[in-house]
């Protein structure tokens, strides 16, 4: 607690400094400095209480000015970081070391701590960060405020403090609106949707934790099928029949969706993901085969750029079927998506020529690294899965369409080489089945 102190020591004059922003933001700081030298721990919470009170109160823009005040009135001090550094560079022993560590630890960070113990303190905190990312447009240098959430959230919301749970009809009618709200791959269109992709021949898993016990973190839905499925709206059609488990041999992992804005680039989806699997092969230990079909959100922008400035890296296969799409509906890309989809025959024409820039793209080709910039290809390729198969036509929904003409890709996740496969990944590899590959070479 005495480095703590040591490094807010002073910062009550500071906080005067940004007196014009506001009497709210002012009473908010001041509040976040008292807290921070609050000794008793009853007292300390009714402190937090008080200072989210405050913060509850603020406009939009004094949220902004309060995360600049965090910026600047809760950094560390340089002078000590640089004091502490020299003499743990000097004497590098376990007292220096720790010297070091407090110094360089934003007050910040302590402070979210305190606010955390509050009732509702993390839900509180989750939120702030929610509308922190929102403003990290208007001002960059805040990414160092979001730094010390993040560090703190990763922490909180480490997959051993989660709960999995099966979401199904039965759950509270509150929780399945939060589904319907938050579904952010394919949107679930009413109660009777809902209702279909919860039968007997689908499944839906959600990470919860303790601190908000009644609000889903993410949830994965799961198709049972009997083999890999190339198209969504088979899996999504509310008319169509349950089949039997006896047929299941193919968990498809279709959606994965955040339900908490604030919890970004906290990472839950792959232990979620691999947690799911293991819960289906005790279900059904017909099922060997554990796959995705998923989206492809980066690969109709990338085309557009492509074929506006063209790439000459990339093999001649590939600029060949660049060509294509030029001469036949490459000016439709920059059109509607009523205009792409009356193109219909003339994209039929050249399908294949989409399938290879497509895997083009998927593939990493021309990336500086080698790595797909696509974030839905390159969260499952560092989960450890395999790009598996490309499916034309995959979704021809108008999101589809205007994503990536309409292709989907199955991941395939293969238990055993998980590992394998991440590591590769991690190198700058990127595993993928011949068929995938030889759509370029």
């Amino acid at each position: 607690m005495t480095s703590v102190l040591g490094s807010i020591k002073g910062m009550t004059g500071k906080a005067l400094a940004i007196k014009r922003d506001g009497l709210k933001t002012r009473r908010l700081v001041e509040a976040c400095l008292q807290l921070l030298t609050e000794r008793g721990e009853a007292s300390g919470v009714s402190r937090a209480q008080e200072t989210l009170a405050l913060y509850a109160e603020l406009s939009r823009d004094e949220q902004l000015v309060f995360f600049r005040a965090l910026k600047t009135e809760f950094a560390p001090d340089p002078q000590k970081v640089l004091e502490t550094a020299t003499a743990y560079a000097a004497n590098p022993d376990s007292r220096h070391l720790a010297a070091l560590t407090h110094a360089a630890e934003p007050p910040r960070q302590e402070l979210l701590r305190r606010l955390n113990r509050a009732p509702g303190g993390t839900r509180a905190i989750v939120g702030m960060r929610e509308r922190l990312l929102e403003v990290l447009s208007k001002d960059r240098e805040l990414q160092q405020v979001d730094d010390d959430f993040h560090h703190l959230l990763q922490s909180w919301f480490n997959p051993g403090f989660l709960r999995i749970a099966r979401v199904d009809w039965n759950t509270p009618a509150t929780l399945l609106e939060q589904l319907i709200r938050h579904e952010a791959v394919h949107e679930i269109r009413g109660w009777n949707d809902l209702r279909r992709r919860l039968q007997d021949d689908r499944r839906c898993f959600a990470f919860f934790h303790p601190a908000l016990p009644d609000e889903p973190l993410i949830f994965v839905e799961v198709a049972l099928l009997g083999e890999m499925p190339a198209a969504i709206e088979p899996l999504i059609n509310v008319d169509s029949e349950p089949q039997p488990s006896k047929a299941f041999h193919t968990a498809a992992f279709y959606s994965i969706s955040n339900c908490q804005p604030g919890l970004r680039g906290v990472s839950m989806g792959n232990f979620l993901i691999k947690q799911v699997a293991g819960l289906l092969s005790a279900e059904f230990p017909r099922v060997k085969q554990f796959c995705t079909l998923s989206p492809i959100p980066g690969f109709r922008d990338w085309l557009k750029r492509m074929l506006a400035q063209p790439d000459v890296t990339l093999p001649h296969e590939v600029l060949e079927s660049l060509e294509t799409i030029q001469r036949t509906i490459g000016p439709l890309l920059e059109k509607s998506i009523a205009d792409l989809r009356a193109a219909e025959k003339p994209r039929d024409k050249i399908a294949h020529d989409i399938e290879r820039l497509c895997a083009a793209y998927l593939l990493g080709l021309g990336e500086p690294d080698g790595v797909t910039r696509d974030p839905v290809a390159r969260f499952h390729l560092n989960n450890g899965a395999r790009m598996d198969r490309l499916n034309i036509g995959g979704d021809l929904s108008d999101k589809g369409l205007k994503q990536s003409l309409g292709m989907m890709v199955n991941y395939l996740y293969d238990l055993k080489a998980i590992e394998h496969n991440h590591e590769r990944f991690v190198a700058g590899k990127t595993e993928a089945a011949k068929g995938v590959r030889g759509l370029v070479s």
